[in-house]
């Protein structure tokens, strides 16, 4: 019998930060989930990071980690942002699609990360690895785009019948989504059977950029001046003018 990718092996990845910028704000904790198979016991990965940089208190009562528990605790940003490249390249070439929610914001700031703290980027440890990436908010926008309501992970796992235990942790964040994809694997199934992971990653391009256009057309009624970057799975590096 044939085992369905949602079924399947899958790794996911989460962070948390100081802030919502992905272009100055900094990681604070990450975590990679690694799953064989739906109901497996998951092997995870955690890193706690002193991010050199004050952690703002609307960040800490969203996460819980303050900057006394990050000096004490935390490593400092360059070792782990290396080893935090490497184990998301090492799950992509071993075929685990990864799982990241609500991707261009976690691996834009992973990427920031490698630029600030290793002269590298996200690319290069992904050049002879073809990314694969899996979006529960992306999935499920595209798949039940008609349903009313917001669409976080908190919102996500209660639609889908997922135990969120310990939101904003990386790790517990990390499962929850995974979980999401599994779940939305299932009730789509006959959408998404016929489909590869890698097809899924071209697609979910296309659809979140809709959805971003989308997004920009409703701001622009309501007379915001947000702006909405369809870039996915992660945003091109800003050019700085000379």
């Amino acid at each position: 019998m044939t085992t369905h990718w949602y079924e399947g092996p899958l790794a996911a990845f989460d962070t948390e930060t100081t802030g919502v910028d992905v272009e100055e704000d900094r990681i604070v904790s990450a975590a990679l989930v690694v799953q064989d198979a739906t109901g497996t016991r998951p092997r995870v990965t955690r890193w706690l990071v002193n991010p050199g940089i004050p952690v703002p208190a609307e960040a800490t009562a969203v996460h819980g980690l303050t900057d006394d528990h990050l000096q004490r605790n935390g490593r400092w940003p360059s070792p782990v942002v290396e080893e935090v490249g490497r184990a998301i390249a090492e799950q992509i070439a071993a075929g685990r699609p990864l799982v990241v929610m609500n991707a261009p914001f976690d691996l834009t700031i992973l990427d920031r990360e490698l630029r600030r703290h290793r002269a590298s980027s996200l690319g290069r440890y992904l050049e002879h690895v073809p990314l694969c990436v899996l979006d529960p908010r992306v999935l499920d926008k595209h798949l039940d785009r008609y349903r009313k309501g917001r669409r976080t992970l908190t919102d996500l796992c209660e639609e889908y019948g997922v135990v969120l235990d310990g939101a904003h942790d990386a790790a517990a964040d990390a499962q929850a989504a995974m979980d999401v994809v599994r779940a939305v694997g299932r009730r789509f199934a006959a959408r998404l059977d016929r489909l590869s992971p890698a097809e899924l990653h071209t697609l979910q391009a296309v659809w979140h950029a809709a959805q971003a256009r989308g997004l920009q057309a409703w701001f622009a009624r309501q007379g915001t001046p947000e702006s909405v970057d369809p870039a996915w799975p992660l945003r091109p590096e800003l050019r700085t003018a000379a």
